[in-house]
């Protein structure tokens, strides 16, 4: 691991809760898309979050930060990084990388900003095997909180063998698209996982659910799934 100072170049208020930051380090550094880095707020208190840039972006580092009242975790990162305007960071972390020698289909899963994980790996595996099999599933509580939503249409646009399903637990009215959960979309979608490379970010209890479900219901296999959870749970 490296400890790197980085300055802040950016901060964007994407959604009422979500905030798109842009460092820049001070030294090079390397990771795998699909990594984390540990913001230090001292010595004793590291805070993780994934990055959503690509090992092929080594002069910048963009995080998604979901901060509120409700995750004071979060919000004194945000805090620290709207006044001070540089953090130090120590990274990479994690061991639930992108496997870019695999070829399989890719089945890419995230609740909220769990799209930051997912985007790291999309775009390094669109960049590296441009005619893979690829369905991300990106879940939110409302659609505002798919907040990237339409880049990954415009991706899709460019790459047919890129399927995007988002789904939204509380739909507005007019709606057309998906709605419950995103795991329920993911199990309506297969009738069978097994062959598939499947990763997922998002809270620890969905983790769980995917990898008893998916192995026990569609013949996944434990092996081939990934996501940080899954070293906790």
């Amino acid at each position: 691991m490296t400890t790197l100072s980085c300055k802040v170049t950016s901060v964007e208020a994407i959604t009422d809760t979500v905030y798109r930051v842009r460092l820049v380090p001070a030294a090079d550094f390397q990771f795998r898309a699909g990594q984390y880095l540990m913001v230090v707020m001292d010595e004793r208190d590291k805070r993780p979050f994934s990055l959503a840039s690509t090992p092929m972006e080594p002069d910048i580092i963009e995080l998604h930060i979901g901060a509120s009242d409700l995750n004071l975790y979060a919000m004194a990162v945000m805090e620290r990084i709207q006044q001070q305007r540089e953090i130090t960071v120590d990274i990479p972390h994690g061991d639930a990388w992108f496997r870019e020698e695999n070829s399989e289909p890719l089945v890419l899963i995230a609740g909220g900003t769990g799209f930051s994980y997912v985007r790291s790996i999309l775009l390094t595996a669109l960049a590296q095997q441009p005619h893979r099999d690829i369905a991300l599933y990106w879940g939110g509580r409302e659609l505002k909180h798919l907040y990237d939503l339409e880049e990954l249409e415009a991706l899709a646009v460019r790459h047919p063998n890129l399927k995007i399903h988002p789904v939204v637990e509380q739909p507005e009215e007019g709606w057309q698209g998906r709605t419950g959960t995103v795991l329920t979309a993911v199990l309506q979608d297969y009738a069978s996982l097994a062959g598939h490379d499947i990763y997922i970010a998002g809270r620890f209890e969905m983790a769980k659910i995917a990898r008893e479900r998916f192995v026990a219901e569609r013949g996944a296999e434990a092996s081939r799934m990934f996501g940080d959870a899954f070293a906790f749970i």
